[in-house]
């Protein structure tokens, strides 16, 4: 069933555009992780999704735009959205391990690894909206003396089971692994919080 034919016309509320900006980007992120980035066309993301070519333009314009937001979306999941969880060191890595060790970052990670040497503009982009806005975020909550050390926390918060996880060799962590996963990498730098 066509699911623009049960939309009603006219303006959409602002809770009705983000529910479809949302069923925009699970579209495209499954056919992305599916077909890569070049495969898929701006027709194939609204046929997906149920929506028209000029709902995608209006939305977030060209097909580039479209996965960045992709990007940027799975971030806000891990630190805006659980802003007041994300208080202290600890939660704050635990979120990021849960949001990248999780099914859609591999996935967008894998693609952006086979189509970095095509896209590099796309490259930067994914790099910037990721992992050093996630860089930054820690950086903000280390002491002024550690900020430097954001990056191996990083580091250290991927590791070897993001590289499994990659290779397709692990099954994303649950909640209890995500938090040991964290807490190791924070031990391993001295950065354990009390308590």
């Amino acid at each position: 069933m066509d699911q623009r034919a049960g939309r009603k016309r006219g303006r959409p509320t602002s809770e009705e555009r983000e529910r479809r900006q949302e069923e925009i980007l699970d579209a495209a992120v499954g056919l992305f992780v599916s077909r890569g980035f070049r495969a898929v066309a701006l027709d194939d993301i609204a046929a997906a999704a149920h929506v028209t070519k000029r709902t995608l333009y209006t939305y977030f314009g060209d097909k580039t735009e479209i996965f960045v937001a992709a990007v940027a979306r799975l971030r806000r999941r891990a630190l805006e959205l659980t802003g007041r969880r994300c208080d202290t060191l600890a939660r704050l890595s635990t979120e990021i391990v849960a949001a990248l060790h999780s099914d859609e970052a591999i996935g967008l990670h894998r693609l952006m690894i086979t189509e970095a040497a095509s896209f590099p503009d796309l490259a930067d982009r994914f790099y910037a909206e990721g992992p050093r806005a996630y860089i930054t975020a820690l950086g903000r909550l280390l002491p002024a003396p550690e900020h430097a050390r954001a990056t191996q926390l990083f580091s250290l918060l991927l590791g070897e089971p993001h590289r499994r996880r990659l290779l397709g060799l692990d099954t994303a962590p649950t909640r209890a692994q995500a938090r040991a996963h964290a807490a190791g990498a924070l031990s391993a730098l001295g950065l354990a919080e009390p308590g």
